[in-house]
């Protein structure tokens, strides 16, 4: 089974930054894309930044700029570098994974979702 296990996030000050990680494990064939959402109560979960095999990361508009996505593909990791963070980045953040379990099924993964603050 596989699971996307997340690290990072908490509280910093406007302006500040922050790292988050992901690390999908159990049952993985190759790793499509792997990315992050972000999710205010109410609110939609919306892409924040995502990197595949085929191509360049693909950003929101609203972090372009400030926000860098990474990954370690020999360790099946994902990272958000998070520069010049403003109240507004103040979200729950989900990793998500497309994920071949098998040569032909292709599966969706998230994480259990972690806390950004920004907050002066």
């Amino acid at each position: 089974q596989v699971q996307l296990e997340e690290s990072g996030g908490g509280l910093a000050q406007p302006g500040g930054s922050l790292i988050l990680s992901c690390a999908a494990s159990g049952g993985i064939f190759s790793i499509v894309a792997m990315g992050w959402y972000r999710q205010s109560p109410g609110a939609q979960r919306e892409l924040v930044a995502m990197i595949d095999s085929g191509g360049g990361p693909d950003y929101a508009d609203s972090v372009k700029g400030r926000f860098t996505i990474s990954s370690d593909n020999a360790k099946n990791t994902v990272y958000l570098q998070m520069s010049s963070l403003k109240p507004e980045d103040t979200d729950v953040y989900y990793c998500h994974g497309k994920i071949y379990v098998s040569s032909t099924r292709l599966n969706e993964y998230w994480g259990q979702g972690t806390q950004v603050t920004v907050s002066s």
